[in-house]
């Protein structure tokens, strides 16, 4: 029988043990973990132009269109659901664990970890120079969550809920926008033809339109490609002065006009599922079964009926709305996410594939530092200060990068957390977070064997 890990003094606002870690949403979170990566290959590789019009460097055609079919029609957008909705459920975990032992002191460690956290993202975006950070979003979406901490499971499904529909209908109201933009364009467009003398609001809406045409002519859309290929093979701060006016945008003007819903739905979502026992695996395999068979059974068709849409309007979004009268990309990506974790927990309840959650549970354990690992890494084979291969790999080959970094990163999880308690940058952020240096390596067990003393190191999990 393996020796137990020796009892540690935990004041009342310590960071979490080993042994009160749940193990399943571990493992969600590693699968979220390396997914994300799949989701962020292609703008780390190559410029954005690329995947908003696929047909520019030919990702429909040969190995490139299985890869985009496979991977955007079965994870897109997915991964980031279920890391988010790990994050709000992650979030009353620790608070639960707080008011317990000190109430008085919890607001003021969540607080703290989420500012931390806002400073994390902030050097992923401008020093490790990853646009498509979440970790900024997070934290300011964080922020909110405090008051409802208490709130009843059926509650905070439905204010998940009523964000959900609120997003949808804002982003379809977009999409209508997109088409009336089109259509009011064209009318004044034959007026004009027509020798007829335009009112000011057509004069606009003609100017809009022509403007809209000459950003989607592909000849354009090219050049910018081209130029962003430029200045991506600069060096270290060219490409920091490149990306800094991104990053300011992502993280203002779109973090309010787009994220800021989309996170907080999925926060809510995620604290009423560890309430209701879902996520903490504790409902029977039936009930995982059937959410599974929803999640699937609504999210796959939504997704394939929402990349048809683009596929046969040639990417343009202008028409989209006329293709399909909702934007499906929400409920695709709640649904599907659902899908995918109700899969995981049967996968765990089954026992099956006990070796691989195993190794899976590691890199969740050390998510954060992983998720910053994919930045340092991405950045240094992509980018000019580096091995310069931004823009030069198809589609497909960019999965190889993926496969290389997963490799690496399970065995690195594995070997880190069989020495440590926690991931490098999870020891920095928790140490900050309590203003303590953090204990980092695992305890050391002596045991007598043959009248011989042995020393061996804590297991991962006690």
């Amino acid at each position: 029988m393996a020796p137990k890990p020796c009892a540690m003094t935990q004041s009342s606002t310590s960071p979490i043990k080993d042994k009160q870690r749940i193990e399943i949403i571990d493992i969600i979170r590693g699968v979220a973990l390396l997914g994300i990566l799949m989701m962020n290959i292609p703008y780390f590789s190559n410029p954005y132009q690329y995947n908003d019009l696929p047909t520019l460097n030919n990702s429909l055609t040969g190995y490139n269109y299985y890869a985009w079919w496979s991977v955007n029609g079965l994870f897109e957008g997915t991964m980031r659901g279920l890391f988010t909705i790990l994050f709000g459920a992650g979030s009353i975990l620790l608070l639960n664990r707080l008011d317990a032992k000190n109430p008085s002191k919890s607001a003021d460690i969540f607080y703290r970890r989420l500012l931390w956290l806002l400073l994390f993202g902030m050097i992923n975006a401008f020093v490790f120079l990853w646009p498509g950070d979440i970790l900024y979003s997070y934290a300011l979406c964080g922020l909110m969550i405090f008051p409802f901490r208490n709130m009843k499971a059926r509650s905070l499904l439905l204010i998940s809920i009523g964000l959900l529909i609120f997003t949808v209908g804002k982003d379809t109201y977009n999409l209508y926008e997109r088409k009336m933009l089109r259509v009011n364009g064209e009318q004044a467009l034959a007026l004009e033809a027509q020798k007829k003398k335009l009112t000011p609001a057509q004069e606009e809406a003609k100017g809009s339109w022509v403007g809209m045409k000459e950003r989607m002519d592909p000849t354009k859309i090219k050049a910018g490609a081209e130029t962003e290929i430029s200045k991506m093979q600069q060096g270290y701060f060219g490409v920091m002065a490149h990306l800094r006016k991104v990053n300011v945008m992502i993280q203002t003007t779109k973090f309010y006009s787009s994220y800021f819903m989309d996170i907080m739905s999925l926060l809510f979502l995620g604290m009423a599922l560890l309430k209701f026992g879902v996520l903490t695996a504790r409902r029977s395999r039936k009930f995982y079964f059937l959410l599974m068979l929803a999640g699937y059974g609504i999210g796959l068709p939504a997704s394939y009926w929402l990349l048809q849409s683009r596929v046969v309007t040639n990417f343009n979004s202008t028409l989209i709305f006329d293709f399909f009268p909702v934007d499906l990309y929400q409920i695709k990506r709640l649904f599907l996410s659902l899908g995918h974790m109700s899969a995981l927990i049967l996968l765990y309840k089954s026992g099956f594939a006990k070796m691989i959650l195993g190794w899976l549970k590691r890199v969740g354990q050390m998510a954060f530092s992983n998720y910053l690992m994919q930045s340092i890494f991405c950045a240094i084979i992509f980018y000019g200060f580096g091995f310069k291969l931004f823009g030069k790999l198809q589609l497909y080959q960019e999965y190889y990068v993926v496969g290389s970094i997963w490799i690496f990163q399970i065995i690195f999880s594995n070997l880190w957390m069989h020495y440590f308690r926690f991931g490098p940058f999870e020891w920095l952020w928790r140490s900050l977070t309590y203003w303590k240096k953090q204990p980092l390596r695992r305890e050391k067990i002596t045991t007598e064997v043959g009248g011989e003393k042995e020393e061996t190191v804590a297991p991962a999990l006690a």
